[in-house]
């Protein structure tokens, strides 16, 4: 494994934009590696994707620009709120563009409004509606993102199980994870999904442990954590890097994308 030393930070006219630029452009000319280094059943279903992927959350954007040979969007569809008995759900309110050939992937993110009971009827009609994101355009795979407690993740296991079985063979499915899960906590492991993508930023209390642990070379442990990372534009973190894994970016302002960002992304200028 080859890995390389990079400060992400998005003071992209700074030296740490230009170790940012470094990383996304290494990453990019190790597409070729993922298919060979990336072995089970599992991971094959994302080979076919970009090697950069921006995550686009709730707000105006025009990604026509990208182009889809090395990017991918991850982007918010839909956000489900466990309520105490029920599912409230809120579809996506802001524009989207993309060109056709951009590979897309639909997340849903999950939230709770004080003690939901977690019935199976309030997992089913999840499922349902993460079911119902496979009709939008254009969408190649699924992701779930959903912080789960302790007291929630038998709940969310058996979601993500019902979930697997309900989508076709070939569709990935990712879940985010907090990257202290994916260092020393194995309940993530078994997980029927394809990824889980180590969230590198808001980390909260665990901020410094992790930061600290990357810093000194520390991986994660977690296989399925393994094949990505999750970063933010505005949060500085210094580790080392294994440039053949996809990367996920969140663009940590209120404005969307532009040209000018993915271009400061992959340029040295």
């Amino acid at each position: 494994m080859k890995l390389i030393p990079i400060n992400v930070g998005y003071a992209l006219h700074t030296l740490q934009g230009v170790k940012l630029a470094q990383y996304v452009l290494c990453t990019l000319l190790a597409t070729s590696l993922l298919s060979c280094q990336r072995s089970t059943a599992a991971d094959a279903k994302l080979n076919s994707f970009p090697p950069v992927v921006l995550w686009a959350w709730e707000r105006p954007e025009d990604l026509r620009f990208l182009n889809p040979e090395k990017f991918a969007v991850a982007f918010l569809a839909q956000t489900l709120t466990l309520t105490e008995q029920d599912v409230r759900s809120s579809p996506r309110q802001q524009p989207l563009k993309v060109s056709a050939e951009t590979k897309l992937i639909a997340v849903t993110r999950i939230e709770t409004e004080n003690f939901p009971a977690l019935s199976t009827t309030q997992r089913d009609e999840i499922i349902h509606l993460v079911l119902n994101t496979l009709k939008l355009k254009n969408v190649s795979a699924l992701q779930i993102d959903f912080d789960a407690k302790v007291s929630q993740r038998g709940f969310y296991r058996e979601l993500l199980s019902e979930l697997r079985a309900k989508i076709p063979a070939t569709m990935p499915l990712s879940i985010t994870a907090l990257a202290s899960f994916c260092l020393s906590d194995p309940w993530i492991k078994d997980l029927p999904v394809d990824e889980a993508i180590p969230m590198i930023f808001r980390m909260g209390a665990d901020n410094h442990k992790v930061k600290t642990l990357l810093k000194n070379g520390t991986d994660f442990s977690i296989l399925l954590c393994q094949q990505s990372y999750g970063i933010a534009t505005d949060e500085p973190l210094t580790m080392n890097f294994d440039k053949t894994r996809r990367i996920y970016v969140f663009k940590g302002s209120a404005a969307g994308w532009t040209s000018g960002d993915v271009d400061k992304l992959i340029s040295f200028d």
